[in-house]
């Protein structure tokens, strides 16, 4: 069985392929990808692309070109919901496309041919992705170091299960959010390429879970934010969750 693991970001991919001692590169498609071993399980890690399209592409290829059984995306994403603050973990349940709309033919979000807009993560994996993100949570100065931890306060952090939405856009300003909150209570965050990933896993019966660190609030201070936790906090926490998850199954 070939786990991929797919990152939103190059610097999540740097960390994950360190851990790797035997990695390969194979280019298809303008892409990277790595193949190699982790806590004795076959994995292929690859960076996304950005948006919908690209990481809906790369995703079809992990499965239908190198075997992957089974599908692990990490990355960054705003929080939406209450109580979801910066440095917290969410772990989708399910998986929508805020920004799908071919109404009236379809109610808005419903994906045209599908019957539906939500689509569900594997809650085995997911389950088993939560856990990882508990423990690292609980040691966040041992993945991050006791000064990231003090300067972005992440002292009382915690693991949100449930829904994430993802578009085409990066959601920086407070009349978006709050719009996207008004229209999708239940969402927890908002990113570029889960529902996308999620869609395809669901075309070939693949399972899927999602983790995405809170690196902002989706809102006007987005772009502040964004730069410095990225390199600080969320590349560190994708590392360690893999390590972890894959720790577990060894």
């Amino acid at each position: 069985m070939t786990l991929a693991l797919v990152s939103a970001l190059p610097q999540e991919l740097e960390a994950v392929l360190a851990l790797l001692p035997d990695e390969q590169r194979t280019a298809f498609a303008g892409r990277g990808f790595w193949r190699g071993h982790l806590h004795g399980q076959e994995v292929v890690a690859v960076l996304s692309g950005i948006g919908k399209a690209a990481a809906a592409t790369t995703t079809a290829l992990l499965i239908a070109r190198f075997g992957a059984s089974a599908v692990v995306m990490t990355g960054v994403a705003g929080g939406l919901g209450a109580g979801v603050k910066v440095g917290d973990v969410v772990v989708a349940a399910e998986l929508l496309q805020h920004d799908m709309d071919a109404s009236p033919v379809f109610p808005r979000h419903e994906v045209p041919g599908y019957g539906r807009s939500r689509f569900a993560t594997d809650g085995a994996l997911s389950d088993r992705l939560a856990r990882a993100c508990e423990a690292t949570l609980r040691e966040a100065p041992a993945a991050l170091g006791t000064a990231a931890v003090e300067a972005f306060g992440l002292d009382d952090s915690r693991v949100h299960r449930g829904l994430l939405l993802t578009g085409d856009r990066f959601v920086s300003r407070t009349a978006e959010s709050q719009a996207l909150q008004r229209e999708l209570p239940d969402a927890l965050a908002v990113d570029m390429e889960s529902a996308a990933v999620a869609q395809v896993c669901a075309d070939f019966g693949v399972p899927l879970a999602v983790v995405r660190t809170i690196s902002d609030r989706a809102d006007d201070a987005a772009h502040v934010d964004f730069p410095r936790f990225l390199t600080q906090v969320a590349s560190r926490y994708s590392v360690a969750i893999v390590e972890r998850l894959l720790g577990e199954s060894a």
